[in-house]
């Protein structure tokens, strides 16, 4: 396992977010959001220095903007696939109804930080459960110590490794739910990152389940 500079990770993944646009969606100058993401940097490099460099499929951190901060709606665009031929941005399934999106939320189990910036580490795309009905997969994760991701937190995951996201290897993030079986999900749609929904009983070859080992409180 190799270490990597995880200073240098976390001020890339802060100038990724200024670069977006996102301190004038969150209605700050871009000094006050750079003083937002300051204080994490020490606990964040500490937690995240003994790491290994981050791959396609595993990453050691990504910094987490929650809805609250900038809207769903105004971050997913932002988003686009690593090819240079494929620039599309993001989109939101037409399927979810008016105002339907704003309903999915956070498992209260997860216990996700009520902050306006945090972490979460040692993230995995879930390529594993490929193919896995997507309850099962959600047992398996929880087995093993670790926690579905968020909405945001795919979204993030998403925004600073847009390759994560590839053919046949995209990721629900099931921990965030509406209390029915719809699972939202990351996956690829003419040539662009779409958010959508699937059905927590239906596997798919193409659809893994990501997850984190932890966040920061």
């Amino acid at each position: 396992m190799t270490a990597f500079d995880a200073g240098t990770e976390f001020d890339r993944q802060v100038q990724t977010l200024v670069d977006l646009g996102y301190p004038g969606l969150a209605g700050l100058s871009e000094s006050a959001f750079r003083d937002l993401a300051a204080p994490l940097r020490a606990p964040v490099v500490a937690r995240a220095e003994h790491m290994a460099e981050p791959e396609e499929g595993r990453v050691p951190f990504v910094l987490v903007v929650p809805r609250a901060v900038v809207s769903l709606e105004d971050a997913v665009p932002l988003t686009t696939l690593a090819s240079p031929r494929r620039t599309e941005p993001g989109v939101i399934e037409r399927f979810f109804a008016p105002g339907e999106l704003e309903r999915f939320v956070s498992l209260e189990e997860l216990a996700v930080p009520e902050k306006e910036l945090y972490a979460v580490f040692d993230i995995d795309r879930g390529e594993e459960f490929c193919g896995t009905v997507p309850l099962e997969a959600f047992k398996v994760i929880e087995g093993r110590g670790r926690s579905v991701l968020t909405i945001e937190e795919g979204l993030a995951l998403l925004t600073q490794f847009p390759a994560a996201l590839a053919k046949n290897k995209c990721w629900s993030v099931a921990g965030s739910r509406i209390g029915d079986p719809r699972v939202p999900a990351f996956w690829i749609s003419k040539n662009a990152p779409k958010l959508g929904w699937c059905w927590e009983g239906n596997p798919h070859t193409w659809l893994g389940v990501a997850s984190a080992g932890a966040r920061n409180v």
